[in-house]
């Protein structure tokens, strides 16, 4: 005769990850209780927003036993390490702010990252209140001309322009510190944040900053992924091939060079080099490419044996 604990831990359930707090993890299940979990083992790898089956071990604790299958992933990383922000998403706010004045090597990086990874992006430009708001939505005109939506934006006066875009989605929000990335949360999804702060604290984990990627619902149908701010947005994980591609204005000229190995540097006969030269594709995105390129090559002649 089995006990109701031995009964409990036998129950496996299907779920998804609302919250990554490193080595413990809030699992929403079918029936939207969540229950913190642990991950079966070190190599187990689970992010926020993926799809899982945890087995019980108690009312409102579980251990995570299979990661579903991924739509897509979205990575950072450096010379040392890889950091996972969510998986399963269907698009990324990269929230910016006229002050203190965004980075737009930090815009192309994100944008690199999120065409890698087969996510869509908007680009969203916060505090319309500051004075300085109009000169920088104008500076984001360039990101328009190559396809991209930008709105304007007040997480403390108006979140009207953001709304609609949110709707039937789960949308990553990615922003570098001082952006107002945590502002627009509370905005949008107040008492879902103090319910994860309480959790968070009994886990011991910091409440008044986002140090780990977390999923708030506002409704049934859509949420939004919050990520920890950070300065920079490192590529390293990817290949050359890959941020040439992630380049959406190059995609009409990649395969048109004389050399099939062509990195869009200085070799001749390099067809988006050309295209820059006839202003089809701006100085300033080539530029950003090819300063990434060289700094990724200099990187991995450092660091040849690292791999995810």
């Amino acid at each position: 005769m089995t006990t109701r604990r031995e009964r409990e831990q036998q129950v496996v359930a299907e779920g998804r990850v609302v919250a990554d707090f490193g080595r413990d993890f809030l699992v929403e299940l079918a029936d939207r209780r969540q229950i913190v979990c642990t991950r079966k083992g070190r190599k187990q790898d689970a992010a926020c927003g993926d799809f899982v089956e945890v087995r019980l071990t108690g009312s409102a604790q579980g251990s995570i036993e299979r990661v579903g299958t991924r739509r897509n992933i979205l990575f950072r990383s450096d010379q040392w390490k890889e950091k996972t922000l969510a998986a399963n998403v269907d698009q990324a706010v990269i929230l910016l702010a006229p002050r203190p004045a965004f980075s737009e090597a930090f815009l192309n990086l994100s944008l690199v990252a999120c065409e890698a990874a087969g996510i869509p992006a908007i680009i969203a430009l916060n505090k319309s209140d500051l004075p300085e708001h109009a000169e920088s939505r104008r500076s984001l005109e360039a990101w328009e001309r190559i396809g991209y939506t930008v709105i304007s934006m007040s997480a403390k006066f108006d979140t009207a322009a953001l709304l609609p875009l949110l709707e039937g989605k789960i949308t990553l929000l990615v922003g570098q510190s001082g952006m107002g990335k945590s502002r627009t949360v509370n905005a949008l999804v107040m008492e879902e944040v103090a319910r994860v702060g309480e959790i968070s604290a009994s886990l011991g984990i910091g409440t008044h900053t986002t140090t780990f990627s977390r999923m708030f619902r506002l409704d049934r149908d859509a949420a939004i992924v919050d990520t920890p701010g950070f300065q920079s947005f490192g590529l390293f994980h990817l290949t050359e091939g890959q941020i040439a591609e992630a380049m959406r204005e190059f995609r009409p000229f990649l395969g048109e060079c004389k050399f099939n190995d062509c990195a869009h540097l200085s070799e001749p006969g390099c067809a988006v080099v050309a295209a820059a030269a006839r202003g089809e594709i701006s100085a300033e995105r080539l530029s950003f490419y090819q300063v990434l390129i060289e700094q990724h090559r200099e990187l991995h002649d450092q660091h040849p044996d690292w791999a995810r």
